[in-house]
């Protein structure tokens, strides 16, 4: 229980984080800011509110109901958001409101607003602490808390897509070595596309899927197909068998169904890349600012899912060295092949134009390809005719 005359010591304030971590286990999603707000209080750190990235990355929407949507490019908040880094206003009453990113690794939330008196060095720590725990503390919450998917939200959104998007990972991943980043739209109407990323010891493995068709049967063979690389590799197989897994799990429950797809593998501590590319656009190569666009083309192979009679004998495994700072693309063909209103293409000089731009300008991954979503979007005026996917990895060595 918080008490209002608590000290507000260090060893106090540690004590408070702890008894906060409790406290919002316990919490209902009703109570959650209600206590959020009483322990950064007891800590010196005034009035807290959470806000949520939405689904598109355009909105910070409050948790709390009496608080004010804000924009994402237009905002303060929006600042802290999309650099990764605190940033201070004042109130226009003498206080301070300040701005923390909210995020669990790679994978950008929201931010952490606190309204201040003042800002000393120790307030600080204790801010920063405070939304580093609240990073944690909402990623585990949302995996059975609706409230989260419901603030994130600001349109309903189709069966096929609802299916599609509970198997779908976080958008970013990474560690030190590492950053693998997705997008996707149309956010609320997806059909067959989707992502997936995950870490087995040293390596990253990266997926992205393209299933035929716009409905509930083509989200049906994404989520097959998601579901049968999953469990190949959390059994420990390797990419050829892993992709056999695949072939096999549609072709044997949905026979009239068939997807594209890329499955990668990044061996984290040398940067070796390993993909095989099931008739799909092959992987792009950023280096230095420069596409090296046949870098990583190789022959076209059928897609996931035909019959054994029209599927190639064997998948083809293929390998790269990546050098340091290389970025990785996959993405699916409604990206390039989106068309404004004049019929004219989006086209892949403009989309890896967009990528080494934002790079160059000091975009980080995650930052770099929200830019470019809704680059691809706003030129369609928000109505894409097809689903647009992208992946992007980036690989540092380990140091030394």
């Amino acid at each position: 229980m918080v008490d209002a005359d608590v000290s507000t010591s260090a060893g106090a304030a540690e004590q408070l984080l702890e008894e906060l971590v409790s406290a919002t286990q316990q919490a209902s999603p009703a109570e959650f800011p209600e206590v959020l707000n009483r322990y950064a209080g007891a800590m010196g750190l005034g009035r807290a509110v959470v806000h949520l990235i939405d689904l598109q990355q355009r909105l910070l929407l409050p948790l709390a109901e009496d608080e004010t949507e804000l924009p994402v490019d237009a905002s303060l908040a929006g600042w802290a958001y999309r650099t990764d880094a605190l940033r201070v206003e004042e109130d226009g009453s003498g206080g301070l409101i300040v701005w923390l990113p909210l995020a669990n690794g790679a994978e950008r939330l929201g931010v952490l607003r606190l309204r201040l008196e003042s800002l000393d060095g120790l307030r600080l720590w204790r801010a920063r602490a405070l939304a580093s725990l609240l990073g944690l503390v909402i990623t585990s919450k949302r995996t059975y808390i609706d409230t989260f998917a419901q603030r994130t939200r600001t349109r309903p959104m189709q069966l096929s897509t609802e299916m599609v998007r509970a198997f779908l990972p976080p958008r970013s991943i990474g560690t030190g070595r590492v950053v693998s980043t997705a997008v996707l739209e149309p956010a609320y109407e997806l059909g067959g596309d989707a992502f997936d990323h995950s870490f087995t010891a040293d390596v990253l493995h990266a997926t992205i899927l393209d299933a035929m068709g716009h409905d509930l049967a083509s989200g049906l063979a994404t989520s097959v197909a998601m579901a049968g690389s999953r469990n190949a590799r959390r059994t420990g197989a390797d990419l050829a068998s892993l992709v056999g897994a695949v072939d096999s799990a549609l072709s044997t429950w949905l026979p009239d169904q068939f997807c594209t797809g890329i499955f990668t593998q990044l061996h984290m501590p040398t940067g070796v890349l390993r993909w095989s590319d099931c008739g799909h656009p092959s992987p792009l190569l950023i280096r230095r600012h420069r596409l090296l666009e046949k870098e990583l083309e190789r022959p076209s192979e059928p897609p996931l899912g035909l019959p054994a009679s029209l599927a190639a004998s064997a998948r083809q495994i293929h390998e790269a060295a990546l050098e340091p700072g290389d970025r990785i693309l996959l993405y699916t063909d409604g990206v390039v092949e989106s068309r404004n209103e004049g019929g004219e293409q989006f086209g892949l000089d403009r989309f890896t134009d967009h990528i080494i731009r934002s790079t160059a300008a000091g975009q980080n991954a995650t930052e770099v390809l929200r830019l470019l979503i809704h680059a691809i979007v706003d030129r369609r005026r928000d109505e894409l005719s097809d689903d647009a996917t992208i992946l992007m990895i980036e690989w540092w060595p380990p140091g030394p």
